[in-house]
Formats: structure tokens, sequence, C-alpha cells
């Protein structure tokens, strides 16, 4: 192999091994920055959401079937899973390991001591605590002492609200007769004068709500005193419900109906992803932002007493709206830049800085093998201003052209060889006045002997 050929062998081997020398630490430092920053990217949302559902309370099931068309749009499947109540819908979304993700209930129903791990994404609309019931008119259920009264089914948010209100006013024990039914068989039951009244938790538009109320013989119960009930249960809000609001040409019903109303709410997991509830809560905007009987336009979902601390998500939903990303981008799109917007952390923090370490750490490499040189040539500039003799001269001349020589055995990259010729340059430098000092030195040597003699 010709000596050229293995200078330029040497040279690539010398270049490999300092890229990797500069480049390695810098490769560990990015890799560990993105490793950090992945611990903290959020995860993608799950494709499936799980919703309990009430079968018989607020018209949960027809939201649902509203839900799950609206989720579908942005690639989400919603499962409801129907539950007994309200009462069965929060114990599954306090379970771990239920798979219940989100729940529609109704406020008052269970205490948020009892689940801890449930928050609120706001109320949806009011759902009127309705009490039908036969025999003479009454204005409190302070009266309805020792009737038969389906209080509605067992675990259900109706059942949990009859309760309070009987017993708040001392009407739940014996003579009174406390049945549990459903909704249908509860008004069936009413119509064929087989109870004397029913507690029913429904929206105002429900047709068999309107349909009940213009059965002859049946009365529906004007709250007088429910501004009272309002200030002991501040999840009751009271509502007037106009003479002939079901139907104007009957008049039904025939006076203004005071009536106290929990509200439905959505709640979920303290888990839930938070693209999810964001999503959820623009259902809910589109679902329930119309006006009502009871509901003005755009009053609802929001954020009111629902027994539960509301999420994080909702608060910012509610204070500003959507966020930015998902006003402008579909689901996924804005999904995928709020998890990797995190990506510019060790982009802007490690890697810019790096990218311009690198070169100059490359660069002092490539230089330090001539930096160490220079400390040999000004070793021979500062024995120079002492006045050597020829002799030594001689041996500083020799030395500099040791180090000319091994310098040029540098392996240096052709866009750094200018390094080479600053410091040959500066070898000439020095060499020129050692020859002027030799060819100065006989000269001298005569002066002083004729100023000996």
């Amino acid at each position: 192999m010709k000596k050229t050929d293995l200078i330029k062998a040497q040279l690539r081997r010398t270049i490999r091994r300092d890229l990797w020398l500069t480049l390695g630490p810098a490769i560990v430092l990015i890799g560990i920055a993105f490793a950090v920053t992945f611990y903290f990217v959020k995860p993608a949302p799950p494709k499936t959401l799980v919703i309990a559902t009430p079968q018989d309370e607020g018209g949960f099931r027809f939201y649902a079937r509203k839900y799950e068309a609206i989720l579908a749009r942005d690639g989400i499947k919603l499962e409801v899973r129907p539950t007994k109540g309200s009462v069965t819908s929060i114990e599954l979304l306090a379970d771990e390991n239920s798979g219940v993700d989100v729940a529609f209930v109704q406020s008052g129903t269970v205490s948020a001591e009892k689940a801890a791990s449930v928050v609120s994404l706001g109320s949806l609309s009011y759902v009127p605590l309705w009490v039908f019931y036969r025999g003479e008119p009454m204005e409190d259920v302070r009266a309805l002492r020792g009737r038969r009264i389906s209080v509605g089914p067992e675990e259900s948010g109706t059942r949990s609200l009859a309760l309070t209100m009987l017993k708040a006013n001392k009407v739940d024990e014996a003579p009174t007769q406390l049945i549990s039914l459903g909704r249908e068989e509860s008004i069936e039951q009413l119509k064929q004068e087989k109870l004397d009244a029913v507690f029913l938790v429904s929206p105002a538009e429900s047709p068999a709500i309107q349909k009940l109320a213009a059965v002859p013989g049946i009365h529906v119960l004007s709250f007088a005193r429910a501004e009272a009930y309002t200030r002991r249960f501040t999840y009751l809000t009271r509502h007037v419900l106009p003479r002939g609001v079901f139907d104007l040409a009957a008049d039904v019903p025939s006076q203004d109906v005071t009536v106290l109303a929990p509200t439905a709410n959505l709640v979920a997991k303290d888990t839930l992803h938070p693209a999810l509830a964001y999503l959820l809560l623009r259902a809910a905007s589109e679902v329930h932002g119309s006006a009502g009987m009871l509901d003005k336009t755009g009053e609802f979902p929001a954020p009111l007493e629902t027994g539960f601390p509301l999420s994080s998500e909702a608060r910012r939903y509610y204070e500003s709206g959507v966020p930015l990303l998902q006003r402008y981008l579909p689901f996924w799109a804005a999904n995928l830049v709020d998890r990797l917007w995190v990506m510019l952390v060790p982009i802007i923090a490690v890697v810019v800085p790096l990218f311009r370490a690198v070169p100059a750490l490359f660069l002092w490499r490539v230089r330090s093998r001539i930096v160490r040189w220079y400390a040999r040539l000004k070793e021979i500039e500062l024995q120079l201003d002492e006045n050597p003799d020829r002799e030594t001269l001689g041996d500083m001349l020799r030395r500099l052209d040791e180090a000319e020589r091994e310098v040029n055995r540098i392996p240096m990259p052709l866009s750094y060889s200018e390094n080479l010729y600053y410091f040959r340059e500066h070898i000439d430098v020095v060499r020129r006045r050692l020859l002027r000092r030799l060819a100065d030195a006989p000269a001298s040597l005569e002066h002083e002997a004729q100023a000996v003699g």
C-alpha cells in the first residue's frame, strides 16, 4: 500500500473517532431528554367509552343515543351500559374494575364521600320531581301520611329523592306504605287506583308525564313550600310550570304548578382522558344547549351543584370554551398535536444548544492536536530571549524542524487544514528569528574579542 493511501486511511480512522467522541455524548443526552419527555406525554385516548345509563330516570336513554351518534363522528364508540338507577351508576363508576368511564346521574343521589374518585363534568338539564296523586287537592307531601306510595325502583335516583322528601316530613314510617315499582308499573297502578301517589323524576317534555297529567282524577302536586326545600337541599331548584303548558286546548295543567327539580348530570372517573372529557362536553353543549319547558337556550351544560367536585377540564371548558386546537382541527389531529407539543421541550432545551455546541467541540478536538505543539514553539521563543550560544541555537533549530515534521503527520480533515498552515506560518516566523540569530552570532563573538583586547 502506498504511503498516501496509509495517510488517507489513518485520516479516516481519526475523523471517525473524533466524530464518535463528539457525537456520542450528544446522542446520549438527546436520548435521555426524549425518554424523560415521553414519560410525561399523555397516552392516546381510548376508542371506546362506556357510559352507565339509568333506564327509568331523567330521559337518560334518549340522551345516550344522541351522545352515541355525536361521538361516532369523531371515531369514538360509546357503549351504553343500562343500570337500575343513579345509585348503581355511581357505584359502577367508583369501582375501578367495572369498566365504566362516565355516567348519567341525578343530583343528590349519592354523597361525594362515598365516591371519592368521581368528578362532575356538569349539569345537563332540570329534571323535575313529579308527585301524582288521587284524592283531595294537597299542597305538600305531608298530606301523604298513611297513603300507598310508589317511590321508584331500588337503587334509583327517584327512590333516593322520594325517601329524602318523605323522611324530612316524617312521612316515611307506618302507616305510610312505601312501594318500590318501576315507572310504567307505577303509572298503571295509579290509574287503576291501586296506589294513592307516585313519585317520578322525568323531563317536563316526557309524553308519559303529559299524558298522566291529563287523566281525570289524577292531580300534580304543587309544592307550596318549594323555597324551603331548595334551602334545605341545595341540589334542588324551584320552577313554575305555567297553566296549560302541556295542552293549551284542554288546559292541562288547569293551574300553575310549582315543582322541585334536581339536575341531570354527567359524571366521570377522575382518570378520564382529558381529550374525551372535552369531547363529551362538546356533545353536551350540542344536545342540551337548546331551550325546553324549564331550560333556557344556552343555559346547559352548566357547572351547577351536583354533589361531586367539578373536573379541571370542565372548569376550563366553562371558563374558556373549547381548547384552541379542537376549534380548528379534527378531534384526532387536535389530540395528536396536543400530545406531541411536549416533544418541543427536548428539542428547544437540548437539541438546539447541542446543534451549536457539537461543531465547536469537534473543532476543539481537531485543533487540540496542533495547540499542544504551540507549547514547544513558545518554549523555543523564550530561549531566544536568553541570548543562547551558537550550539544552542542549532539545537533549537533542529527541535523546530522536528516539530514541523510531527505536525505535518497529524491527520487533519480538509475543512480544518488551515490550522496546519497557520501553525507552519508561525514556525517560519520563529525559524527566521533563529536564522538571523545564527547569522549574527560570529559577528557578535568578534566584537566581544576586540572589546577584551
